[in-house]
């Protein structure tokens, strides 16, 4: 945990403007501008990027997760630009729990995978790209994105440790817990062996 630092008014205004910019349901806004129909009634229902996959559009699944990714960078660089290390946390925590719980959808909202990969990149980019590396080779061996994001969010912890952000460790730990607790019918259907492949509509 960082050393508290901020004032307690500037940490407020720090998580509102976290939990705003988290709040951006990129997916839904992407495939509308892109005509391609409400995400919440496609496939999963999910706003995230691998839903949008499924509408068969590559370049608004990239987009989405480029954008979903960018907003928990940009909560955290911003905090980092006007306060202190715990302001940048604050802010990374809030602007995940804005794209989980977003105001806009009745606090319906993703599953974090890209906003917190981009927080993360944003707090210490080596932890980032470890997490963003394991992400991807985990999925080019199963070619499942739940696992992927699964495996990526537990050994993230591993990550901060190991490459000296020991200080990262207790948030990246609530981070991922609330992955795993977010992907819990996932998790249910790869036991049963039924977790859809990626790009499969």
């Amino acid at each position: 945990m960082p050393m508290i630092e901020t004032g307690a008014l500037a940490l407020i205004l720090t998580a509102l403007m976290g939990y705003l910019l988290g709040s951006i349901p990129f997916g839904v806004l992407v495939t509308r501008a892109m005509g391609l129909g409400d995400l919440r009634k496609i496939g999963s229902g999910n706003i995230g990027a691998t839903n949008v996959l499924r509408t068969g559009n590559k370049g608004a699944a990239l987009a989405t997760l480029l954008l979903d990714g960018g907003k928990g960078a940009a909560a955290v660089l911003i905090a980092r630009r006007f306060g202190a290390g715990d302001a940048a946390q604050l802010a990374g925590l809030a602007a995940f729990l804005g794209h989980l719980f977003p105001v806009w959808l009745g606090f319906k909202g993703g599953k974090g995978v890209a906003t917190f990969l981009g927080t993360l990149l944003a707090l210490a980019w080596p932890v980032g790209l470890a997490a963003c590396l394991t992400w991807a080779v985990t999925a080019l061996v199963s070619r499942i994105s739940s696992l992927s994001a699964l495996v990526a969010a537990v050994l993230s912890i591993a990550w901060a440790g190991f490459l000296g952000h020991g200080d990262l460790v207790i948030l990246i730990t609530i981070l991922a817990t609330l992955v795993f607790w977010k992907h819990l019918p996932n998790i249910e259907r790869l036991k049963s062996g039924t977790e859809p492949k990626i790009g499969r509509k």
